[in-house]
C-alpha cells in the first residue's frame, strides 16, 4: 500500500472513527460527561517514514462530537476547510471525503480495510482519547501518580499520553513499526 497525503488523511479519519465506534469495550464515561457524551477538538499530525528514509507527512485539525451512541468527526485542513467527515452509529460507519467519495462499512475496522485496502487495528483509540486502557489488553503499562496511563503497548502501537484534563489526555503520541516503515501519529487536544 502506498501512503499519499490523501491516504494519510483518510487513515486518520478511519483511525479516529474506529476508536469512537469501539463502544462495546468502553467502561462508563468519566466524570463530567453524561450518558457517554464526549467532545474533543484539536490538531493532528501523521508522519510515515519509509525504510529508505523518505517521509510523508500530513497535518490538520479535528472536531469530534460523540453522544455515546452516534458520533461525527470532521477533519480539517491547516486552513480550516473540512477534508473528511466520519459519521457512525453501532453497526455502521461512513467516511465522506471532500471530493465526495463515500466509504461505508459495518464496523470501523472494516471501514479502515475498505478505505485503505488493508487492515489497520485502530479500534482502541476511543479509550486512549479518554485516558483508558482495557485491563489485560495493554503491555508495558505505566501510570502516573493519579493512576492514569501514560505509556503502554496495545494492538501493535506504542502510546504515550500526557497533559491530562478532566476528559482525558491533551496529548497522544502513537507509534507503530511495520515492515519497511514507521508511522507516527500526534494528537494535540485544544484546551477545554
Amino acid at each position: 500500500m502506498t501512503w499519499g497525503f490523501a491516504t494519510l488523511r483518510t487513515w486518520l479519519a478511519v483511525a479516529v472513527c474506529a476508536g469512537v465506534a469501539a463502544c462495546t469495550s468502553v467502561p462508563t464515561a468519566p466524570p463530567g460527561t453524561a450518558d457517554g457524551a464526549f467532545s474533543r477538538s484539536g490538531r493532528f499530525a501523521i508522519t510515515v517514514t519509509e525504510a529508505d528514509g523518505q517521509q510523508q507527512a500530513v497535518q490538520g485539525g479535528f472536531n469530534w462530537q460523540d453522544d455515546g451512541d452516534r458520533y461525527r468527526l470532521d477533519l480539517t485542513s491547516p486552513l480550516g476547510s473540512i477534508q473528511a467527515r466520519v459519521e457512525g452509529r453501532p453497526g455502521h460507519a461512513t467516511l465522506t471525503k471532500a471530493d465526495g467519495a463515500v466509504f461505508e462499512a459495518s464496523s470501523p475496522d472494516a471501514l479502515a480495510e475498505e478505505a485503505l485496502g488493508g487492515p489497520i487495528p485502530v479500534s482502541h483509540l476511543r479509550d486512549w482519547m479518554r485516558g483508558r486502557v482495557v485491563e489485560g489488553a495493554a503491555t508495558d503499562l505505566q501510570r502516573d501518580e493519579l493512576g492514569r496511563p501514560v505509556s503502554f503497548r496495545q494492538a501493535d502501537w506504542q502510546a504515550r499520553l500526557s497533559r491530562y484534563d478532566t476528559q482525558g489526555p491533551g496529548l497522544l503520541v502513537l507509534q507503530r513499526v511495520e515492515p519497511g516503515r514507521r508511522i507516527s501519529v500526534r494528537l494535540a487536544v485544544n484546551e477545554p
